[in-house]
């Protein structure tokens, strides 16, 4: 039986005339704000909605791009009837979720030069993951300069605040660690490596190398040898 967060129902609210989304699991979530739904957390609970501003056409072509998107991505999806559509979206793996596969790169790292590696590709001067953003908040600085609203300067300069203080702060202690880790040279605990060799130590007299045995082959059928037809 599926889980009950892989169901969601995006309708438009009788009493508000708003189009929200509820059910779902955090993947869920995220593929409604790549659609353009905005987030509401309550106290009890955490929905999207439709940003607003939009007209009628607008929210249903969002909704029906939200059906479509999660459908492909295996979720059940109820919705009103001008929502429904049997389009298909490609799903594609999100930026994020490339960047959180480095995780899983330090997990199987098997010495410190291993994890450095992979940290390299957060903290790289240039063209690292974190220097990446740091340049989005900036560029999200100098678009709230851009705009008009009393409370858009302080934002700009929160947001240039948060990209000079605190992802300094984080992008040096990790570049630190991963500078230590590049100098270290040792092996991962737990992560024992086949050296294709037998120790000096070996007792049984038909080792051939510490490592795990070669798989097994299955042998292949007999040829079919068709008879005559009667």
């Amino acid at each position: 039986m599926p889980r009950a967060d892989r169901f969601l129902d995006i309708r438009r609210a009788p009493h508000s005339g708003e189009v929200l989304a509820r059910g779902g699991d955090p993947e869920a979530h995220s593929v409604l704000q790549r659609c353009g739904f905005v987030p509401v957390v309550r106290v009890h609970e955490i929905y999207h909605r439709a940003p607003v501003g939009l007209d009628e056409a607008e929210e249903t072509r969002l909704a029906i791009d939200a059906v479509a998107r999660l459908r492909v991505a295996g979720y059940h999806v109820d919705c009103d009837e001008p929502f429904d559509t049997n389009q298909r979206t490609l799903h594609y793996l999100p930026l994020g979720a490339q960047v959180a596969q480095l995780a899983d790169r330090i997990r199987k790292a098997a010495a410190t030069e291993d994890a450095a590696e992979v940290l390299t590709e957060l903290t790289a001067t240039h063209d690292g993951i974190l220097a990446g953003i740091e340049a989005v908040l900036t560029a999200t600085a100098d678009f709230h300069d851009s705009l008009g609203d009393p409370a858009d300067p302080h934002i700009a300069r929160r947001l240039r605040y948060l990209a000079d203080e605190r992802l300094r702060v984080i992008r040096t202690d990790l570049a630190h660690t991963r500078d230590a880790l590049a100098d270290r040279h040792a092996p991962s605990p737990g992560r024992n490596t086949c050296t294709e060799e037998v120790p000096a130590t070996e007792r049984e007299a038909s080792a051939l190398c510490a490592g795990p045995p070669p798989p097994r082959t299955v042998p292949a059928p007999p040829p079919t040898v068709a008879g005559r037809r009667r």
